[in-house]
């Protein structure tokens, strides 16, 4: 009963965000009348949304981790593993819930009103959050554990250790509640933790890395870090809610989880089918056509869901279907889909474009990147459709058909019209990337729902609902993200960097070379969004000073992250593959190697001459 709640509750936030942007631009623009507070209120429900859509993820299990490696181990290593996650897990989020509260008690924060409403009701959902995470985490622990008393020493265990390092936040709260300003026990734990953690930082830090790769979700690790930086610099934790309460808010980031929703309902639908015959008559009578398909089809929706892994559950299946079924070898049609599911992430409005863009908006306009990227974007796709056509043995293709491509195009309308709406609206000025991204949501379910009639109305709640945790995932990724980039600038991290690499490194060419390995490297362990959060506005300012056009530096950047998918051996489209098409994970390796390596050429080719990138500019 509960989950049916939470999911009504979401699904109603995402109508809500959905329509609202598009109503408020109605009377603002078409009637000419100021509604006061419109941006501060729609960007708030966005806000309370991804706390709902947060506890939505956390009840399915579905925030972003890298793949859990425990179950090669034995069962006593696992046991006492899962009860090092629970109270570490209990730690972190306990830690955040403290922080949340203290912001809350404090009477400076959260001041600004609106529709009757105050920002500081919206801002005491995010310790709502992690407390029912906390609640689920360890009725889940204790409900699967084998011995419960080791489950609750476990919680207890992360309670008092978040206690002992949260004395900022919890002196906090007593003097802005209680106006107690001195307690000496209080501040000598504080002093102790702070003198501790500047001794054992990075002890913490690799603790945390390492607990990701057994499956601790990676918000939390972020989180961590975050929270072990701050407080071995003076205990100034507050920063970190203040801060995912800022990126959660910021109006381009609330175009990524109505894309993603836009993206999910049509991947849901029978738009991908109708998709796939449209490129399919219009390719598929000559040798690689299917190949053609296959790629833009792909190519198209990570543009939108923003997450390429959701493409190859998504459409996997049926896009492999479709080669194998014109003969094409099944395992170089499970690569295929693998290596092109995150090509759409350098074509507009892809998430990351914006994410990017937001993160270093006093270098990078979001117009001017969607335009520098779209040709390396091109010759990615390119790439993939021409090692593709490389392997394609087929011996069975439908004959070239007027009619067929007449009849495909004709039930595939208003599919084919949505790009075309997005980005007359978007690059006319009409709309602003948020509002887009509503419009987005409204077609995508109106095309589903009343045009195909693919689902009812209680099947498309289920659908938007079973979108939540994917942009959710996302959200708390770049929420957790965003304070470990607020220490890296506040602690001026860009430069020291900048004046080290100038020191040791000369040549333009031989720097691009260095970010292109650590990108890649970057790729692999880290989700696309926090490297851009935390990664980006370290690198940009090197960048430039080497004479690099910060768009160039950009789609660079991108360009890496979306091939960090691929690269063994922890590539995430690689575990992703490997559960969608049940193969082991080296013969995924194997079979997409090709794919791979005309990826890196791609690169190479982007990096080193500027005109792919600056030529629409």
């Amino acid at each position: 009963m509960l989950k049916k709640i939470e999911d009504w509750i979401s699904s109603a936030l995402v109508a809500v965000l959905a329509i609202l942007p598009l109503v408020l631009k109605f009377i603002q623009g078409a009637l000419k009348v100021p509604v006061y507070g419109a941006d501060v209120a729609v960007l708030n429900f966005v806000f309370l949304f991804s706390c709902i859509a947060g506890i939505v993820t956390w009840r399915d299990d579905r925030h972003l981790n890298l793949a859990s490696f425990t179950d090669k181990f034995p069962l006593w290593f696992q046991k006492t593993v899962k009860e090092i996650m629970n109270a570490v897990t209990v730690c972190i989020l306990t830690a955040l819930f403290l922080d949340c509260i203290c912001q809350l008690s404090n009477s400076l924060q959260f001041t600004e009103n609106f529709w009757g409403m105050n920002t500081k009701v919206f801002f005491a959902f995010l310790p709502v959050c992690y407390l029912s995470m906390i609640i689920m985490k360890v009725a889940k622990t204790v409900s699967e554990s084998g011995n419960k008393s080791v489950c609750w020493i476990s919680t207890a265990a992360g309670l008092l250790l978040a206690f002992l390092i949260s004395q900022s936040s919890i002196t906090g709260i007593l003097y802005y509640l209680f106006n107690i300003e001195n307690v000496p026990a209080l501040y000598a734990i504080s002093d102790a933790w702070i003198n501790f953690s500047h001794a054992t930082i990075w002890l913490f830090v690799v603790l945390l890395i390492f607990l990701a790769f057994l499956g601790l979700p990676l918000f939390l690790v972020l989180a961590g870090i975050s929270f072990v930086l701050f407080s071995q610099s003076g205990g100034y934790v507050d920063v970190i809610p203040l801060e995912t309460y800022r990126i959660l808010t910021d109006r381009n980031i609330a175009a990524i989880p109505l894309f993603t929703i836009a993206g999910y309902i049509l991947s849901q639908s029978s738009a991908g089918s109708r998709y796939v015959e449209v490129f399919k008559s219009l390719f598929g009578w000559f040798r690689g056509g299917t190949v053609v398909a296959a790629v833009i089809v792909t190519t198209f929706f990570s543009t939108f869901t923003g997450v390429s892994g959701v493409t190859i559950l998504a459409l996997g299946g049926l896009l492999t279907v479709v080669l194998t079924g014109n003969g094409y070898d099944k395992d170089r049609a499970e690569s295929l889909v693998t290596s092109s599911g995150a090509i759409g992430l350098l074509f507009p409005p892809s998430a990351a474009i914006i994410m990017y863009a937001s993160t270093n908006y006093f270098s990078v306009d979001v117009f001017e990147l969607f335009k520098g990227s779209i040709i390396p974007g091109i010759i990615l796709a390119a790439s993939m459709i021409g090692v593709g056509f490389f392997f394609d043995r087929q011996k069975i293709r439908p004959k070239f058909s007027i009619k067929e491509i007449g009849r495909s195009l004709w039930h595939c309308i208003p599919e084919l019209l949505l790009p075309v709406f997005i980005c007359v609206l978007y690059f006319n000025g009409i709309f602003d990337l948020f509002e887009v991204s509503a419009f987005s949501v409204i077609y995508a379910f109106i095309v589903s729902t009343i045009i195909r009639k693919d689902f009812n109305f209680k099947k498309s709640v289920e659908v938007i609902a079973s979108s939540v945790p994917v942009s959710g995932g996302v959200l708390f990724i770049l929420g957790a993200a965003s304070g470990i980039s607020y220490f890296m600038l506040d602690a001026n991290i860009p430069y020291i960097l900048t004046e080290f690499i100038n020191q040791y490194v000369h040549s333009p060419y031989v720097f691009l070379i260095l970010m292109n390995i650590f990108l890649l490297i970057i790729g692999c362990l880290m989700d696309m969004f926090s490297a851009i959060l935390i990664v980006s506005p370290l690198l940009l300012p090197i960048a430039e000073s080497f004479g690099i056009a910060p768009v160039q530096a950009a789609v660079i950047f991108l360009l890496n992250l979306s091939i960090g998918f691929l690269t063994p051996p922890v590539g995430m489209d690689l575990f992703i593959a490997s559960y969608a098409f049940n193969k082991p994970l080296p013969k995924v390796i194997k079979g997409m190697m090709p794919f791979f390596l005309a990826q890196i050429i791609v690169l190479l080719l982007v990096t080193y001459v500027p005109w792919f990138t600056l030529a629409l500019l």
